[in-house]
């Protein structure tokens, strides 16, 4: 059960009404903007030039997006580690997924970044031409995203994959399934991983869309350990979780 706001200012609680209603407005006239785009050079283009042209988008207008939240909405950002890994090779990226925010906050500093999502996602109005532009992968089919995964990962692709399958709702992490594990044997690449830091869940799973923020918002995403390929996928699974709540304890979830 989602707990109450605590007691605010009544012209505070009002500025974070009007940030939310903002940064959600913000956010659909971003993807509003570019869907006529996505939905026209989707099928014109060929895939080596229009999967490269709709990351950078997709990155891009993330980019632009986390600005505007950064100077209109109070968030904070701390996104330097991601920079660092722009100009690695292929590389299976592997978070906690404590909110709407993270593949946001990742996209939009790896500009060859390929997410792994859901298909309702992928079947979006909003989101689906964009991704599919890009050459983002659906969930749904195990064989296809191995191999569509292993293609994208040999042209030197940035994998990006939420171990728990979804947002996180048993906070530090919930169960990771083996697909990231999988992914990375079936391509002989690392997995890199990534710790989300939240300052409240803000648009995490148990935080409605409608409910405003408790500004101001603080998130941090720094790297972890990397992982070799593994011989042992069940092994590799526990490993990475246990990975995971060990970094991500309560004295560390929360900045």
């Amino acid at each position: 059960m989602t707990e109450p706001l605590p007691a605010r200012h009544p012209l505070w609680a009002a500025y974070e009404t009007f940030a939310m209603l903002l940064g959600l407005g913000m956010l659909a006239a971003i993807c509003l903007a570019w869907l006529p785009f996505a939905m026209l050079l989707h099928p014109l283009l060929p895939r080596r030039v229009g999967q490269p042209l709709g990351r950078a988008a997709i990155s891009l207008g993330f980019r632009a997006y986390l600005a505007l939240l950064t100077w209109l909405c109070g968030a904070r950002f701390d996104l330097a580690d991601l920079d660092c890994l722009r100009e690695e090779g292929p590389l299976i990226v592997a978070a906690n997924h404590p909110s709407l925010l993270d593949a946001v906050m990742i996209a939009s500093r790896l500009p060859n970044a390929v997410c792994v999502m859901k298909a309702s996602l992928l079947d979006n109005i909003l989101f689906g031409s964009a991704a599919r532009l890009a050459g983002y992968i659906r969930n749904d089919a195990p064989l296809e995203m191995i191999l569509k995964a292993r293609e994208a990962l040999r042209q030197g692709a940035h994998l990006v994959i939420f171990p728990e399958g979804t947002r996180t709702v048993r906070f530090p992490i919930d169960a990771c399934q083996p697909a990231a594990g999988l992914l990375a044997s079936r391509a002989n690449v690392p997995v890199q991983t990534l710790l989300i830091e939240f300052s409240t869940p803000y648009l995490g799973k148990s935080w409605p869309l409608w409910r405003r923020p408790e500004l101001p918002l603080s998130f941090r995403v720094r790297r972890g350990r990397r992982f070799p390929p593994p011989a042992d996928l069940s092994a590799f699974t526990t490993e990475l979780e246990t990975y995971f709540r060990t970094e991500l304890g309560p004295s560390a979830t929360v900045i």
